[in-house]
């Protein structure tokens, strides 16, 4: 099972590394110390992989609601603050920073203009895909 640093998990949660250790040590996440034998490294506080994906998947628990009249089949939501809108006659492409992911969609001048949207706004970015790709380090920890 993979387990990662103090630093790595603040950087996957979108934090600081000080914000994971004040979440540890008030016991809302848990950690244990590494036995990776006695060189550089031994000896901290780590957690471990799967600890951290509950952690995680319980942080973000409603921050991407669906009104409860609404149905829908679209499962991944990215919370986030426009950035940037750029609009022309019929179309406009529209810039969310999600955490540390950046989000670019294009959509009609005319949604931009019925829902509101403009720079510093907050919104759902909703993605429905059928290319999703996933990749992998050859070292994840």
């Amino acid at each position: 099972m993979p387990s990662y640093s103090i630093g790595r998990a603040a950087r996957l949660l979108g934090v600081s590394p000080e914000t994971v250790r004040r979440w540890a040590d008030g016991g809302q996440l848990r950690m244990e110390r590494s036995s990776d034998g006695t060189g550089a490294g031994a000896g901290n506080r780590v957690v471990d992989g799967v600890s951290l994906a509950a952690f995680a998947k319980e942080r973000a628990e409603g921050l991407h609601p669906v009104p409860g009249d609404v149905r829908t089949s679209v499962r991944n939501a990215l919370a986030g603050i426009v950035t940037a809108v750029t609009v022309d006659d019929v179309l406009a492409q529209v810039e969310v920073q999600s955490g540390p992911h950046r989000v670019v969609s294009v959509v009609s001048r005319e949604a931009v203009e019925e829902l509101g949207i403009e720079v510093g706004v907050t919104v759902t970015a909703r993605v429905k895909s059928t290319n999703v790709h996933i990749d992998r380090p050859e070292t994840a920890g």
